[in-house]
């Protein structure tokens, strides 16, 4: 294993976007809703722990490289069904923020399923995943909506000078 050596990457604007969905009872949604949860305001909690979680990712991510994010913005809303949970997260850097906004998402899905699993324990997290990327040599990415299929730019691959990778 090793960390990429991104010392030669110019800097420049990186933006990465995910989402994930805690699907829950409507009783559930309907305590969330009203303000009545137990452990106080879930949608503040959930989205103060995505910004925190997007902040320490190298210390949760292994190989990860520590950034200097410009932005982060994590959205908690409740949707039929269920919170859907969104983060944005910006930076200025040689590297992306997938991770970042990747863990944003999923401690942000885990504070609103902390914060009502005495309603119900058998809430489920869901499709966390990245939805847009955008800057670095790779260019723009974004999921097709409504379905896993994506959109990139094609390119080639590139070769790897003197290393194998066994598969």
């Amino acid at each position: 294993m090793r960390m990429i050596d991104v010392g030669a990457k110019p800097r420049t604007e990186r933006v990465a976007v995910a989402r994930g969905f805690v699907s829950m009872a409507p009783a559930t949604l309907r305590i969330l809703r009203a303000g009545r949860a137990e452990k106080g305001d879930v949608v503040a909690a959930a989205r103060l722990a995505g910004v925190m979680a997007a902040k320490r990712t190298p210390d949760i991510v292994p190989l990860c490289h520590p950034i200097a994010l410009s932005g982060t913005e994590v959205e908690v809303v409740p949707r039929r069904g269920g919170v859907e949970v969104t983060a944005t997260v910006r930076t200025v850097d040689r590297t992306g923020v997938e991770m970042e906004a990747l863990l944003a998402v999923a401690a942000g899905c885990l504070t609103v399923y902390d914060m009502l699993k005495r309603y119900e324990r058998g809430m489920r997290i869901e499709a966390v995943e990245l939805t847009e990327k955008a800057g670095g040599r790779s260019g723009r990415w974004t999921r097709a909506r409504g379905s896993g299929r994506t959109r990139a730019r094609a390119r080639a691959p590139r070769a790897r000078s003197g290393r194998t990778r066994a598969g």
